[in-house]
């Protein structure tokens, strides 16, 4: 079998889905190289669904644990971001259930931990510090289903089907969520009225 060994100096032009490959052929510089690259985007959203960091970071070392162990018989993937949020989900109920830790109301949720750079991308430059503050903690008001959905479709940029199969609901219901969640965040943030309903209609057509 032949091993692929990647050089650093080019690592950091590799897509994640050709990292995965070279980790099948069991070049740990991939898999370091993916592990780190992915671990922060992973820790936010994992903390988004168990608001448990300790929680959080043993699902995350036992996700990248099963993904090393099973390299040869796990198949290529599409989008292997797609495919650790998805596990991710399930490693993090698993453990909650193991652990019998409960999930953290939605107003404790650690809204330091948002991704500011792609709020800046959704509410442009004017005012952006003080614009950011604010819906980073509108969104923390919202009820942790909402989040969930809201930092899938906004922040990681899935798409409704790819929402609806990592969080293992129908399409519709994720549709409906984010309905819920854009008309929540109007209400509780009018001053970003004219963005969120920008969204909303943009959601809807």
């Amino acid at each position: 079998m032949c091993i692929v060994v990647i050089n650093r100096l080019h690592v950091d032009a590799l897509s994640n889905e050709q990292l995965w490959d070279a980790l099948k052929q069991d070049d740990q510089g991939a898999f370091a190289e993916l592990y780190q690259r992915l671990h922060a985007t992973l820790y936010s959203y994992g903390y988004k669904v168990a608001a448990n960091a300790t929680l959080v970071e043993d699902a995350i070392q036992d996700l990248f644990v099963d993904v090393w162990r099973m390299r040869h018989s796990s198949s290529s993937a599409n989008s292997v971001k797609f495919y650790l949020f998805r596990s991710l989900r399930r490693k993090l109920h698993l453990l909650s259930e193991k652990e019998h830790w409960s999930e953290t109301p939605s107003a404790q949720v650690d809204i330091t931990s948002v991704d500011n750079s792609a709020e800046q991308l959704m509410i442009g430059q004017e005012q952006e510090s003080q614009l950011i503050q604010r819906l980073t903690y509108a969104l923390a008001q919202l009820p942790q289903r909402q989040q969930e959905v809201v930092t899938l479709r906004f922040y990681q940029n899935f798409k409704t089907s790819e929402i609806a199969q990592i969080m293992g609901i129908t399409e519709k219901s994720v549709r409906n969520t984010l309905q819920k969640a854009l008309l929540n965040l109007r209400e509780q943030a009018p001053y970003l009225a004219p963005l969120l309903g920008l969204l909303l209609f943009w959601l809807l057509a």
